[in-house]
């Protein structure tokens, strides 16, 4: 395993933008093509965007973010040490019909398992590590 980039900040929506740069600069550098990049930036964005939001609902807490390469495969790693949450046991929203049909919520979780090729999720010394 190479790690290329890691990156740990406050859990605040301000820091949002210095991570995906982040994460962009270390795809691009991998040779993704643009396509692929957009694709990882919107995974990355909606899985913090949650850590922002919901992990710590008592304090203010960290994230952070670990771009690497194990196995020919290029990994994203988002770390927090907010209340456990495993988005692979989220089920799948209702996306057929009217917006005015489906529940609220979820869509953020269900595009991150529709564009990356695999999600997974593990709870490690009291912390959330979504790869």
């Amino acid at each position: 395993m190479t790690v290329l980039t890691s990156l740990r900040m406050s859990a605040k929506l301000e820091n949002l933008g210095t991570f995906i740069g982040s994460l962009s600069n270390c795809a691009k550098t991998q040779g993704f093509e643009q396509e692929k990049v957009s694709r990882m930036e919107l995974a990355a964005e909606e899985a913090l965007v949650n850590v922002f939001r919901y992990a710590y609902p008592e304090a203010p807490g960290d994230v952070e973010m670990t771009c690497k390469v194990e196995e020919d495969r290029f990994t994203i790693e988002i770390i927090d040490s907010g209340i456990p949450f495993d988005v692979t046991a989220t089920p799948d929203p209702k996306v057929t019909g009217g917006v005015h049909e489906r529940e609220p919520g979820g869509l953020g979780i269900f595009f991150i398992k529709k564009v990356m090729d695999e999600v997974r999720y593990r709870r490690e010394n009291d912390r959330n590590i979504l790869t």
